[in-house]
């Protein structure tokens, strides 16, 4: 960039995002794009011009030095605007109009902010890492009329939240930008050099980094999100090695745990599947006093899909379901209980020399691992051709309700692997480690498990349901 206030200027191709009225503006693309040194300077000139507070955030910031601070005063002096500006240790000022600048951490001081008054605009810097608890708080802070959230991010993964809720969903008065590096004019000729480099040696890479495209996939999760999106029409796509894709059809019920750690959003759902084809998803909110109510419905869903058996978490709450079940002269049901013992223990998980009982913590665990692996074959079949048998493999149908198809994708994308206290045997990330993330507890996921738990749950068997 250029350090005379002649020739300095904002990046054009940003006009208009700039001066389109908007309540949040989201600016995301790859690195080396430009976006937070326009989102300082588009301030300057606002402060400069008007009187206005701006609060800039990030989610850590434990010094000065690590806030949006020192890009500022590097955009201060770029435009030649030293003198007008008080320049202190914690905050940023201009000596006429009586702007502001002030600088807090998300993480330690959300609190704090809750207090602030007369914010025009929140500026959240590195943005990916926002949390649904931390917005929560923010959105009705910053209140006064028109005032403006302005939410700069390099993507990270498709399931962050603030990926979700402001790029693929955009609430109402959001203006939403991507910008890469090849609309940034003021990129040095090394700094080209170097993002070619970067294309020819890793264009996987390249793509994430320069282009900003947010990964499907964290390599902590039991099932990754490519290995899911794979899986969508697979029946349509792949002919099995062996046995048929559809026949023999399964509903899993997921009763909803009213406690206060899961939280108040947890949800009844259930997933049904034809064989290994996911077929239908339904979810619905009901409380403690109406479980025998829930279990009717999932009952009538079974009903309704013709399927052979309902799969249902016998775990707290849900273990009245099979009484609920029996009242109503339904029979066909089968429990699971996640913290149970794993199926068939002494047999070798996989191809591995390790008995299930030494590989797996739980039947949650061994349950999850199955399932992925179901999906990781799917992935290697689509993408690599090779064959195996239908019950080897997942499709989900497309044909699924929107949404609830999104949030299925979504949470069996998310939960993390995890280990016992001895390290040995794996487990899957717990609701309550799920919720210190601030992630709601993944019901239609776990309806899913549940009914591609066939076989492990010793009450019924897949061959008997065929």
């Amino acid at each position: 960039m250029t350090s005379t206030a002649e020739t300095a200027t904002l990046n054009p191709v940003l006009r208009s995002f700039w001066e389109t009225p908007a309540r949040n503006r989201v600016l995301l693309g790859g690195r080396a794009s430009s976006k937070s040194w326009d989102a300082a300077g588009f301030a300057i000139f606002l402060a400069q011009a008007y009187s206005i507070r701006v609060l800039c955030t990030r989610q850590f910031q434990n010094k000065i030095s690590e806030s949006v601070y020192t890009l500022l005063k590097i955009q201060i002096e770029r435009f030649g605007l030293q003198d007008e500006f008080d320049i202190q240790k914690n905050v940023i000022r201009h000596k006429v109009t009586g702007s502001e600048f002030l600088f807090y951490g998300l993480w330690r001081h959300i609190d704090e902010i809750k207090s602030l008054e007369g914010i025009d605009i929140c500026w959240i810097e590195e943005a990916h890492s926002l949390t649904p608890s931390q917005w929560e708080i923010l959105e009705p802070t910053i209140r006064k009329d028109g005032s403006q959230f302005w939410i700069v991010f390099n993507p990270k993964l498709v399931t962050d939240f603030v990926y979700r809720r402001f790029v693929r969903n955009p609430p109402p008065r959001t203006i939403v930008r991507h910008i890469n590096y090849d609309e940034n004019p003021f990129l040095s000729q090394t700094m080209h050099e170097l993002i070619a480099a970067a294309k020819e040696e890793d264009f996987e890479e390249f793509q994430h980094v320069y282009l900003g495209v947010p990964r499907d996939d964290d390599d902590r999760v039991v099932i990754k999100r490519s290995w899911i999106m794979a899986a969508i029409d697979a029946d349509r796509k792949i002919k099995p090695l062996g046995g048929e894709w559809r026949g023999g059809k399964t509903v899993g019920y997921d009763v909803a745990d009213g406690s206060v750690e899961i939280g108040a959003n947890d949800a009844n759902a259930t997933v049904a599947m034809d064989g290994s084809v996911c077929v239908d998803v339904d979810q619905w909110h009901a409380g403690e006093d109406e479980l025998f109510e829930s279990a009717m419905r999932a009952r009538n869903t079974a009903i309704r899909l013709d399927a052979q058996a309902l799969g249902y978490d016998s775990i707290g709450v849900g273990a009245g379901t099979g009484s609920h079940l029996k009242r109503m002269k339904y029979f066909k049901y089968f429990k699971f209980n996640a913290g149970g013992k794993v199926a068939h223990p002494k047999r070798k998980y996989g191809d591995t020399e390790i008995r299930n009982e030494d590989f797996f913590k739980n039947l949650k665990a061994q349950a999850w691992w199955q399932t992925a692996d179901r999906f990781r074959n799917t992935y290697i079949a689509i993408t690599k051709g090779r064959q195996f048998d239908a019950d080897e493999m997942i499709s989900i149908s497309s044909e699924i309700d929107g949404k609830l198809l999104e949030i299925l994708i979504d949470e069996l994308s998310t939960p993390r692997r995890d280990t016992d206290l001895t390290g040995a045997k794996v487990k899957v990330e717990s609701k309550k480690d799920l919720q210190k993330r601030e992630i709601p507890s993944p019901n239609i996921a776990d309806a899913f498990i549940i009914a591609n738990s066939r076989g492990l749950t010793g009450s019924i068997s897949y061959k008997e349901m065929l």
